[in-house]
């Protein structure tokens, strides 16, 4: 078996070689520079995305534990919903079915606003599922102490339950933050020109199905990577000492 990587230098238009495997001025002219770009949609929708999960999420995880119970049913309600409705199937609502019925957002937001919405919102769940957890892990004094000294429900989780629950739910976000990156490859559907959506459309105009899977593989790979050791870092930076197994 030979491997051509030679069109990664090709024209996406005329298909001719192009010096360097750049065209000037930097626009997208080379399959090199589209797979860079489609890489950097990947990394703008996964990193968008995670930000509303975690920030929605965590919203979520306090709610399923405060003691008012119409907060508990709101957030048992949104993760049952976002939870059990398929990503691929909340994508094309967020794309198809909402901008139909309420046409502001189709005139307001891009298509990958919505799609970081379905991706962020389909995520949230699953976090707050584990922060959750983590609340429900500490000890129930730790609530009550907090009350105890005059802070209030809010300050009680902000400075007492929350930092210690967060810490203890590293590794499960960890994995979520990764499964982001891959689950963002869905966007394709609504032909968001990420790596997936260049991976089909450029190995059906070239046939390189091998060189350029590969790639888009690896390029998958580092990101999901660079991702977990990033949270291999923090969560060494906020071990509490004693505790886990760290020293």
């Amino acid at each position: 078996m030979s491997w051509d990587w030679q069109f990664y230098c090709n024209d996406t238009a005329t298909g001719e070689a192009v010096a360097g495997c750049f065209g000037p001025g930097g626009k997208e002219q080379t399959y090199l520079q589209w797979m860079l770009n489609a890489w950097g949609w990947t990394l703008s929708v996964s990193l968008l995305a995670l930000l509303l999960a975690l920030v929605v999420g965590s919203l979520i995880g306090i709610a399923r534990t405060a003691p008012n119970k119409w907060l508990a049913r709101f957030g048992e309600a949104w993760t049952e919903l976002f939870r059990n409705i398929p990503l691929l199937v909340q994508v094309f609502l967020w794309y198809h079915v909402l901008p139909a019925l309420f046409p502001v957002l189709r005139d307001a937001l891009p298509p990958s606003v919505l799609v970081v919405c379905a991706l962020g919102f389909f995520t949230s769940a699953r976090i707050g599922e584990q922060v959750k957890a983590g609340i429900q892990t500490l000890p129930r004094g730790q609530r009550y102490a907090g009350l105890a000294v005059g802070m209030t429900l809010p300050q009680t989780y902000r400075f007492v339950l929350l930092p210690m629950a967060f810490r203890i739910v590293i590794p499960p976000l960890t994995s979520e933050s990764m499964n982001i990156v891959k689950n963002s490859a869905v966007a394709f559907a609504v032909r968001i020109p990420e790596l997936a959506q260049f991976a089909q459309q450029a190995s059906e105009e070239t046939s390189h199905f091998e060189e350029i899977f590969i790639p888009v593989t690896l390029l998958y790979f580092v990101s999901a990577f660079a991702i977990n050791r990033v949270a291999k870092f923090v969560e060494a930076r906020v071990r509490i000492p004693g505790s886990g197994g760290g020293k």
